[in-house]
């Protein structure tokens, strides 16, 4: 006879275990957003290659840039919405299939116009995220979901450092393999492509819905029934959405820019700023989770107003970070400053989705989708300041670094006292390193 606890959200997180499915689970939805951002992320650092090899402007670059988060958008709400009624397996598994189609045909674009529409038909897979959100959601516990979410969130999102880190070593591997620069890049998105049809194979056979089961296996009918649009009169969705505007916006604008800035700026080669590029995706691996249980420890102690005013202060940190980055005269002084702004950036992604699942936890898809949709509206705007030929990449990163300012004084002043945070484990978050 089945352990009933088996079928309930875990209370702790047992780090490195895969004997439960909601472990299995756990693990399984990182990987598949770690592999989703490293695929959406892989052409950034090969940019330099590619903007000689389609003789591409400033402005067009800027084009790419933004059409590289505007599908994820849309797709996030989407994405969102068919959790809700899907469930993620399945709504994961399908995005998989379908965003590997242009990853593999991406290396046919013989121009800027057909490389914009395949860079516009890959980021799609940015919608990635709200799967992994609500599935960890699903899993674990309210006093632990902000930790859960940090730690899936920030390895997943390491996809998009370990890419800039990655994808020139395989480019340079097909180069010593006899093919040209402009063979190379093309034929090097094939791996991915190939990484999530992989993925997609693990999520469909080893993942399930809920700890009791999938969707169409258990009664799931509040999942069925119409979108509560009420939801968008809650003014902490909009506080929060362009809270992850400001931190998961930059961070999405960075991983596509911080090579071109780097080689432009202090002369790197393609490889080297990848690196630094790839330094800055791979703090990741610590700082959202760190934001995440920071906020639940919060969240104990202060409630939801404790969380909202943390939240806060990380992006004022962030602003004040992007704003030394932009001035640093210095590959040193510029990797610093990077370090340091990257820290609080991360740290606000995984703040921010400390607080998503308590906005309405009857509608934790379509929140956690408008939310994330928001971080891709921020890339897309950012995009704009890049994009232009009258301002310069420092100039934008000072313009930036004012506005996550100005929105952290707007989620301070916000409340975020309405709901209260679940203590079914007033000690705090719980994670275990070993079982």
């Amino acid at each position: 006879m089945a352990n009933v606890s088996n079928t309930q959200p875990l209370q702790k997180i047992k780090l490195f275990s895969l004997d439960t499915l909601q472990m299995r689970t756990f693990h399984i939805t990182w990987l598949m957003f770690f592999v989703c951002f490293f695929v959406w992320f892989g052409l950034a650092p090969l940019m330099p290659t590619i903007r000689a090899d389609l003789g591409l402007s400033k402005a067009q670059v800027g084009n790419i840039i933004i059409a590289s988060v505007s599908g994820t958008i849309i797709a996030r709400l989407i994405i969102g919405k068919l959790c809700d009624t899907w469930g993620p397996r399945k709504t994961a598994v399908r995005l998989l299939l379908v965003g590997a189609i242009p990853v593999l045909l991406v290396g046919l674009a013989k121009d800027y116009t057909t490389f914009l529409l395949f860079r516009l038909a890959i980021s799609v897979i940015g919608a990635s995220f709200v799967v992994t959100q609500f599935h960890t959601s699903m899993m674990f516990a309210p006093s632990i979901k902000g930790t859960a979410n940090a730690i899936t969130g920030g390895w997943g999102n390491l996809g998009g450092g370990i890419t800039n880190m990655v994808m020139p070593l395989i480019f340079a591997a097909i180069v010593g393999f006899g093919y040209t620069k402009e063979e190379a890049w093309r034929y090097a998105m094939i791996i991915p492509a190939i990484m999530m049809l992989l993925v997609a194979f693990l999520y469909y056979r080893y993942t399930k819905d809920t700890p009791a089961g999938n969707y169409d296996e258990i009664d799931r009918t509040a999942s069925k029934g119409s979108t509560d649009w009420s939801i968008l009169a809650d003014w902490r969705i909009w506080a929060l959405t362009m809270a992850y505007a400001m931190c998961f916006g930059m961070e999405i604008t960075f991983d596509n820019v911080a090579s071109l800035h780097f080689v432009d700026t202090f002369h790197l080669s393609q490889s080297s700023a990848g690196l630094w590029a790839g330094v800055f995706g791979a703090m990741n691996i610590f700082a959202r989770a760190l934001g995440g249980i920071v906020s639940d420890k919060v969240g104990a102690k202060a409630g939801m107003k404790g969380k909202g005013r943390l939240l806060a202060l990380v992006l004022l940190a962030e602003g004040a970070g992007l704003l030394v980055f932009a001035q640093a005269n210095s590959l040193v002084l510029a990797i610093v400053a990077m370090l340091g702004f990257a820290l609080f950036l991360k740290m606000a992604n995984g703040a921010t989705y400390g607080i998503v699942p308590f906005i309405n936890e009857k509608n934790v898809g379509l929140v956690s989708g408008i939310v994330g949709a928001g971080g891709n509206l921020g890339g897309m705007l950012f995009g704009f300041l890049f994009k232009s030929e009258h301002i310069t990449y420092v100039q934008a990163f000072t313009y930036i670094g004012y506005i996550v300012i100005a929105v952290s004084v707007v989620v301070m002043i916000t409340s975020f006292t309405k709901s209260s945070v679940a203590k079914t484990a007033p000690l705090g978050p719980q994670v275990a390193l070993a079982e």
